[in-house]
C-alpha cells in the first residue's frame, strides 16, 4: 500500500466549474472550458493517467467519456434523449478519476468535484396554437374601435425565440378589420348594419422562427344596429283594390324610440293627391250632373260646356283631357270665349251664385296685369264692366256694377281677398255667393269674407248689349278695334253662373268633396289618450297620444278609402312626420320622416250593353195618335264586368243617354221625338231635346234611365211621308269613360193594310222581357166613315159597355176578397188588357184627353207606381207591376182613361 502510495502520489485536477449547451434532440455537448483532467503523476503509467469522469446529481441524463487517457481529455455527451420542453437546463457535479497505481486500478484517486452547468438549446419544432377554437365580438355600427377584441396563439417552444408570437396576420382578403402584433383586431372603417350584419375573418398567427399556425382561427364580429328612433314595421307600397272599402295602412307598424323617457308623441299623416283629376279623387260627371247630384237647385249655366253642335263657344278652347274624362280648359293668356247671348243670364238680381274650379299659379313681371275668369262688359261704344271675376297679384276680386235705375248713391262695388290658394298652383273649389250688399267667398268648402270692400257709382242705363266672356274681358269700346283684354293664366272647369239663388253650405260642401282620403276604422278601439283630427278633405290626418302602446295601436287603424266605383287608378303619395315630446324637453328625439305610395289598381271596367229590338213597325194610326209610340219599349241596359275567369253583371249609375236621330233632323212641323216629365218625376234625371235627338242626363241607376227610356215617344202626324226613323242610342258613365255600344232602332209604318194582327217580329223573347200586346188594328181607308164602318163602332161600344160592367162586377164581388181571389182577378185583368183594342182618337178630343193623361201620370208618381197610362196599346201589359191594395183605389182610373171616342 506504500509503495502504490508513492506511486500514485497526486489526484487529478479538473476546473472547479464548467458551462456547456447541448441543442436538443442531439448528443454532444459543447462544454466551456473543455473537459480536460491533468495529474502531476504523468508521466508514469496508471497513475498519471485518466481513467474516468463521473456525474453526480438529479439523474442527469449525460454521461463523460474518457476519449484520451495520457491527456485526459474527455466528452460530455447525451445519455438518453434531452428536451428542452421538459427541462431547459442541468446542473451537476462532474468528478475524474486516475487509474490507480497499476492495472488492477487500485488505489485510484479522484478529483475535487467541479459544477457543470448545462444549458439546452431549443430547435423550432412546435407550430402557434390559438387558445381558442372560435372568437366571438360584436360592435355597435358608425364607430370606429381601438381594439374589438384580442386573440391570442401560444407556443410549446422552451425558448422565447421559438415559443414568442412575434405576428398575427388576418388571412381573409378585403376586409375592413386590421390586427396588431398582439392580437388586436380593430375596424378600419366605420361598419353599417345596413350594408353588412355580421363578418367572418380568418387569422393566422407567426412565432419568431416565422413558424406559422397550422390551423387559421376564425372570429366571428356582429355588426349591431345602433338604436334609431323611427318607425319599423312598415311597407313602401300598399296597393288597394277598388271596392274594397277601407283599408289598414300600417297594420304591422310600431315606434322605436330608443328607451327613452317621453310625454307624447304627434303624428302627422298626408295623403298627397294633387296629380289626381282636381287634386283628388272625385266624381267626374258633368257640372250639371253633379249640381243635381249634391241637390243644387236648377237653373244655372254652364259656361264652359264640352264643346258640341249646341255649346260651340268652347271649341276654340285648349283642354286638358286627362284619360279620366275631366273636363279641363287651360288657358295660356292667349284663349278667351263668348259666351253666346242667349246663354247669358241676363239678370242676376240681388242673389246669385258664380262657381268654378281654378288652378292658378303666381302670375309673372313685376307689375301683373289683371286676369279675368269671367266678365260681362259693353259689347260696343263704350267699355264699362258691368260684373267681372278677375286675378290680380293673387288676389281675387269680384266686381259687381248696379244700374243707375236700382240704386243712385255710392255703393260696394269691388270685393277684394288675398289668399294663398289662389297662387298655389292648385286646384281649388270656388263659389262666390252674392246677397247683395254681401258677397261671401267659399274656397274648398271653407267661408272667407273680403279684406276690402271699394265702393263705387252705379252704371248709367245705356240701351247697349252687353257680352259675357270666359278667360278675358271683351273690349268693345274706346279702342280702334274691338278685342279681347286681361286674359287669363291657369285651368279653369265648371265655371257656372246662377241668378236669384246663392248655394247652401251643404250642397257646395258635396260638389266639391273628394271621394278618396285617410281614415281611421274602429274609433271605439282607440286609447283615451288618443286626440285625433281630420282636415275637411281627409288628406290629413294628426294622431297626437302620451302612450307608445295606443299610439302604435292608432297607426295601425289608420287606413285608406276610395268610395268611388271606378276610382282613377295611380299612385298616391303618403308622408309619415313624427314630433316626440320629452319631460321638460321641447323636442328629444328626432323621428325620420316616412315616405309610402298608395297604389290604387285599375278598376274592372264595365261593359254598358244595351239590348232590345231593333225594329219598330207601326200603322200609321199609332205613330198619329196623341201619344205616338214607345220605340224603346222593350229596351234593357245591362253592365258587366272581368272578374277571374268569368263575367259577372254590376250595377252602377249612369249619367247621361243620348237618342241621337241618324240621318236628316226631325221636322218639328210633322214629327216629334220627346219625353213627358212626368217620367223623370221621383228620378235623378233631366232631359233636353232637339231637332237632333233627345238627351237625358243625371246620375242615377241603370234602372231608372231604363223605365225612362221606354217612356220616350216618337210621334208623327204625317206617317204618309215617312219610310222609316233610324235612331241611335248610347249612355254613358262618368262623362263618356265607359259608354254603351251604340243601339240602333229604325221605326216603320204599316201602311194601308187590311184588318190584321200585327205579328211581333221577336220571335224567342228573352225570359226578362215583357211581352208587348199587339192589338187588332181597324183602319179606315178614307175619311168618309162608311156605314160598315159605323157598325164595326157601335158593336164595338157594345162590347166595351160590357167589358166595363163585367170587370166592374168583378171588382165589386172580390174586393173583400182573399188575396188568393187578387190574383185571379189581376188574370181576369191581364185577359182583358190583351185584347185591348185600338180605336182612332177624334182630334178634337186629344187635348181632353191628354189633360187626363198628365193628372193620372202625376197621381202614379206620388204613389210611385210604374207604368199605367192613358195608352192601354202600349202599357197594358205593365199593370202586372201594380200593388193590389193600389189597385183597388185606381179601378177607377184605369177604365176612365180608356177614353172611346166615336
Amino acid at each position: 500500500g506504500l509503495n502504490s502510495q508513492c506511486i500514485n502520489k497526486h489526484k487529478p485536477w479538473i476546473e472547479t466549474s464548467y458551462h456547456g449547451v447541448i441543442t436538443e434532440n442531439m448528443d454532444t455537448v459543447l462544454l466551456d472550458p473543455p473537459l480536460v483532467a491533468l495529474d502531476k503523476d504523468a508521466p508514469v503509467p496508471y497513475a498519471g493517467e485518466i481513467c474516468a469522469f463521473k456525474i453526480y446529481g438529479e439523474e442527469a441524463p449525460f454521461e463523460a467519456v474518457v476519449l484520451n487517457r495520457t491527456s485526459g481529455e474527455g466528452v460530455l455527451q447525451a445519455s438518453g434523449p434531452v428536451d428542452c420542453e421538459s427541462q431547459k437546463e442541468y446542473t451537476f457535479i462532474i468528478q475524474a478519476y486516475d487509474c490507480g497505481a497499476g492495472p488492477s486500478g487500485a488505489d485510484w484517486k479522484k478529483s475535487h468535484k467541479a459544477v457543470v452547468h448545462i444549458q439546452v438549446d431549443d430547435v423550432n419544432e412546435f407550430c402557434p396554437v390559438f387558445r381558442e377554437p372560435l372568437y366571438k365580438a360584436s360592435v355597435t355600427e358608425g364607430k370606429i374601435y381601438d381594439s374589438i377584441l384580442q386573440v391570442e396563439a401560444w407556443d410549446q417552444d422552451c425558448s422565447p425565440q421559438y415559443s414568442q408570437i412575434c405576428n398575427y396576420e388576418i388571412v381573409t382578403a378585403g376586409t375592413p378589420f386590421a390586427i396588431d402584433r398582439n392580437g388586436n383586431i380593430r375596424n378600419t372603417e366605420r361598419l353599417s348594419y345596413d350594408k353588412q350584419q355580421s363578418y367572418t375573418i380568418m387569422v393566422t398567427a407567426f412565432d419568431c422562427g416565422q413558424k406559422r399556425a397550422k390551423e387559421d382561427v376564425a372570429v366571428h364580429i356582429d355588426v349591431k344596429p345602433v338604436c334609431k328612433p323611427g318607425w319599423q314595421g312598415w311597407s313602401k307600397r300598399v296597393d288597394y283594390e277598388p271596392g274594397t272599402g277601407s283599408r289598414p295602412l300600417f297594420p304591422k307598424m310600431h315606434i322605436e324610440t330608443c328607451g327613452g323617457p317621453l310625454s307624447g308623441v304627434k303624428v302627422m299623416l298626408e295623403l298627397q293627391t294633387n296629380h289626381i283629376g282636381k287634386g283628388c279623387d272625385r266624381e267626374t260627371y258633368s257640372e250639371k250632373s253633379l249640381q243635381k247630384l249634391c241637390g243644387a237647385a236648377s237653373g244655372s249655366t254652364d259656361l264652359l260646356p264640352g264643346p258640341s253642335s249646341s255649346t260651340n263657344w268652347t271649341a276654340s278652347l285648349l283642354t286638358d283631357s286627362s284619360r279620366d274624362s275631366d273636363l279641363i280648359y287651360r288657358f295660356d293668356g292667349h284663349q278667351a270665349a263668348n259666351v253666346p247671348h242667349h246663354v247669358v243670364p241676363q239678370n242676376l238680381t240681388d242673389q246669385f251664385t258664380i262657381a268654378t274650379w281654378m288652378k292658378h299659379g303666381p302670375s309673372p313681371g313685376l307689375r301683373a296685369e289683371k286676369e279675368t275668369l269671367l266678365c260681362n262688359s259693353d259689347k260696343t261704344e263704350m267699355n264699362r264692366h258691368h260684373y267681372s271675376l278677375y286675378v290680380h297679384n293673387c288676389r281675387l276680386v269680384f266686381l259687381l256694377r248696379r244700374d243707375f235705375t236700382q240704386v243712385d248713391t255710392f255703393r260696394p262695388a269691388e270685393f277684394h281677398w288675398k289668399l294663398e290658394q289662389i297662387c298655389d298652383k292648385e286646384w281649388h273649389y270656388y263659389v262666390i255667393n252674392a246677397e247683395f250688399p254681401a258677397v261671401t267667398l267659399f274656397v274648398d268648402g271653407v267661408t272667407y269674407e273680403p279684406y276690402l270692400v271699394t265702393d263705387d257709382w252705379p252704371i248709367h242705363t245705356a240701351k247697349i248689349d252687353t257680352q259675357l266672356t270666359v278667360g278675358a274681358c271683351w273690349q268693345g269700346g274706346e279702342v280702334g278695334t274691338p278685342r279681347f283684354t286681361q286674359y287669363f293664366h291657369g285651368s279653369l272647369s265648371g265655371l257656372t253662373i246662377r241668378p236669384g239663388r246663392i248655394e247652401t253650405q251643404k250642397v257646395i260642401s258635396c260638389l266639391q268633396a273628394c271621394k278618396e282620403g285617410l281614415d281611421i276604422n274602429s274609433l271605439e278601439s282607440l286609447g283615451k289618450d288618443i286626440k285625433f283630427h281630420f282636415n275637411p278633405a281627409q288628406s290629413l290626418l294628426v294622431v297626437e297620444g302620451e302612450d307608445l302602446d295606443s299610439i302604435n295601436t292608432a297607426m295601425s287603424k289608420v287606413s285608406y278609402i276610395n268610395s268611388r266605383q271606378f276610382p282613377t287608378p295611380g299612385l298616391r303619395r303618403l308622408h309619415v312626420t313624427t314630433a316626440v315630446q320629452c319631460f321638460g324637453e321641447d323636442t328629444c328625439l328626432s323621428i325620420p320622416e316616412i315616405k309610402s305610395v298608395v297604389m290604387v289598381l285599375p278598376p274592372s271596367e264595365p261593359r254598358i250593353t244595351i239590348a232590345g229590338s231593333n225594329r219598330l213597325v207601326r200603322p200609321a194610326n199609332d205613330l198619329r195618335g196623341p201619344l205616338g209610340v214607345a220605340p224603346f219599349k222593350e229596351l234593357h241596359i245591362t253592365s258587366t264586368v272581368m272578374k277571374g275567369d268569368g263575367v259577372t253583371e254590376v250595377m252602377h249609375n249612369l249619367d247621361y243617354c243620348d237618342v241621337l236621330v241618324i240621318g236628316e233632323e226631325l221636322n218639328p212641323e210633322r214629327e216629334s221625338l220627346e219625353i213627358h216629365h212626368s217620367a223623370l218625376l221621383g228620378k235623378h234625371l233631366d232631359a233636353t231635346n232637339s231637332t237632333s235627338g233627345i238627351s237625358i242626363y243625371g246620375v242615377d241607376c241603370m234602372a231608372h234611365y231604363e223605365q225612362a227610356l221606354r217612356q220616350v215617344r216618337y210621334r208623327n202626324w204625317r206617317p204618309a211621308a215617312l219610310n222609316e226613323r233610324k235612331f241611335r242610342l248610347t249612355c254613358s258613365e262618368l262623362n263618356g269613360r265607359y259608354t254603351s255600344n251604340g243601339f240602333n232602332l229604325e221605326v216603320g209604318v204599316l201602311h194601308h193594310s187590311a184588318p190584321v194582327e200585327h205579328v211581333n217580329h221577336v220571335a224567342a223573347q228573352p225570359q226578362y222581357m215583357r211581352p208587348v200586346h199587339h192589338p187588332l188594328m181597324i183602319h179606315t181607308l178614307n175619311s168618309h166613315m162608311s156605314a160598315a164602318t159605323v157598325v164595326i163602332v157601335v158593336c164595338i161600344a157594345a162590347l166595351v159597355v160590357i167589358v166595363v160592367i163585367g170587370v166592374y162586377r168583378i171588382h165589386a164581388t172580390h174586393q173583400e176578397g182573399s188575396r188568393e181571389d187578387e190574383e185571379e182577378v189581376k188574370d181576369t185583368e191581364e185577359d182583358w188588357d190583351n185584347s185591348a183594342l185600338n180605336i182612332t182618337v177624334n182630334p178634337m178630343e186629344v187635348k181632353e184627353e191628354d189633360l187626363e193623361e198628365e193628372e193620372e201620370e202625376e197621381e202614379e208618381d206620388e204613389e210611385q207606381v210604374g207604368g199605367v197610362t192613358s195608352d192601354t196599346d202600349e202599357e197594358g201589359g205593365e199593370e202586372e207591376r201594380e200593388d193590389v191594395s193600389e189597385r183597388k183605389q185606381k179601378k177607377k182610373i184605369e177604365w176612365d182613361s180608356t177614353s172611346l171616342t166615336y
